[in-house]
């Protein structure tokens, strides 16, 4: 196989390779950083405690939180069949999901890192009977060496940015290579798919996106009543997975807001966790009074804003919250996926940088179901409207349900096109059963 690859994947594996000696250095910098579980780096280099569970055994593989909650739905009914999974992620915020969110039988694992040396450990260790690979984490040595063990591959929920598709393109041989190792490229949609079809994906199938079939985030429901009952009368806006550029504006615009509507309570829930300080200190900067959530903190009359800096709980604050606003959007990040806050009843509001979910928000903003909002100034207006208008934001919530539910069924299309798989992964156990 390795003569036949393009020069890039070639001078690749062997740099591969040759990184393995510094391994050790990369751990401990990641360590450093918070970037790694000193418990689990073992995972990294394709080791593992964990013992491989009899029968068939389905391997699912997403980068990052998001991947992996795409992937709840699918894992729920793969587990139904009574087949084991293997989830395996990059992030240590995605261990820590897959551990609250997850049932203990679903083995998660970090993926290794891409050496020939590590990803052959990895396989060795696991032998997984089916690999799925959520959206477009596609790890070369991964692939490579899945493949050459005829491991059955299908990328599911594939995602092709507009801003990653040109890139790709430049690179259409290597990646057109890589592509070519899936048995069956399911797409979210049908500018996906013709971008992956054009990348060099032979059997492409527009399944839709499972990101808009997933079940809403749990909440305590202790904790949610405590939240309730300290905040009980007052105005409450919720800022979603912010990322840095957009606290500042969040913050102003709370400020402008605050005078109109007393009371207001603004909640920022960073995407990462360990910001919480620097945002709170940002508030305390723009004269205001914050509370952190990591440090037990409850809002009192006197909290302007209130810093969710804890993992797993945005489920709470959309429910505590009728008005959303989903971060990533008004700085040049993409933004996060509005369908967890529409189905817990939050009205959304968005800035315009949304490519992550070009399809979804088209789909909002035409029907009625968001507002977009440029900047500060059209932030502090769309916010505005939906806290001194309830039936405007109720109509809006309406209109978000509709479209969710048109774009909503890429669990079964999902579910229909692996069939054949799974037809014969159950035949499999039923032989090792017998």
């Amino acid at each position: 196989m390795a003569s036949s690859l393009p020069m890039t994947l070639r001078v690749y594996r062997k740099l591969s390779s040759a990184m393995v000696p510094l391994a050790p250095a990369l751990i401990k910098r990641r360590l450093k950083l918070g970037k790694e579980d000193p418990e689990r780096v073992g995972e990294r280099r394709g080791m593992s405690d964990d013992v491989r569970p009899h029968g068939p055994l389905v391997w699912i593989h997403g980068a990052s939180v998001g991947e992996v909650l795409a992937g709840a739905g699918l894992i729920e009914r793969l587990r139904a069949l009574n087949l084991r999974i293997l989830l395996t992620s990059g992030t240590v915020t995605s261990a820590a999901i897959v551990a609250k969110r997850f049932p203990p039988d679903v083995i998660h694992q970090y993926v290794p890192y891409d050496s020939p040396r590590y990803v052959a450990r990895f396989l060795d260790h696991w032998r997984p009977s089916l690999a799925l690979f959520i959206e477009s984490d596609l790890w070369p040595n991964l692939i490579l060496s899945s493949a050459a063990r005829r491991l059955p591959m299908v990328l599911i929920n594939g995602r092709m940015s507009q801003r990653s598709f040109p890139r790709w393109q430049r690179l259409s041989h290597t990646i057109g290579t890589l592509l070519g190792q899936f048995d069956i490229c399911l797409a979210q949609s049908q500018i996906d798919a013709e971008r992956f079809a054009a990348l060099g994906s032979h059997n492409v199938i527009v399944t839709g996106n499972l990101k808009l079939d997933v079940a809403a985030p749990p909440a305590d429901p202790a904790k949610l009543e405590r939240l309730m009952s300290v905040t009980r009368g007052r105005p409450i806006v919720v800022a979603a997975s912010t990322h840095p550029g957009e606290e500042e504006i969040v913050i102003e615009a709370h400020k402008s807001l605050a005078g109109f509507f007393p009371g207001l309570l603004t909640v920022i829930v960073p995407r990462h966790a360990d910001r919480g300080e620097a945002v709170a200190r940002l508030v305390t900067d723009a004269g205001l009074h914050p509370g952190l959530r990591s440090h037990e903190d409850l809002p009192v009359a006197t909290t302007d804003i209130y810093v969710a800096d804890t993992m797993g709980e945005l489920g709470l604050f959309y429910r505590l919250a009728p008005i959303v606003f989903m971060g990533g959007s008004l700085v040049a990040h993409g933004g996060q996926n509005p369908i967890e806050a529409i189905k817990l009843g939050a009205a959304i509001v968005h800035g315009p940088h949304v490519f992550n979910f070009t399809e979804v928000y088209d789909a909002l903003d035409r029907g009625g179901g968001a507002r977009r909002a440029d900047d500060r100034e059209a932030l502090v207006k769309q916010l505005g409207r939906f806290l001194a208008d309830p039936a405007a934001r109720d109509a809006s919530l309406v209109a978000s349900e509709r479209v969710v539910e048109q774009l909503g069924g890429a669990l079964e299309r999902t579910l229909t096109s692996l069939e054949p798989y799974l037809l014969q992964l159950r035949l499999e156990m039923g032989a090792a059963n017998a």
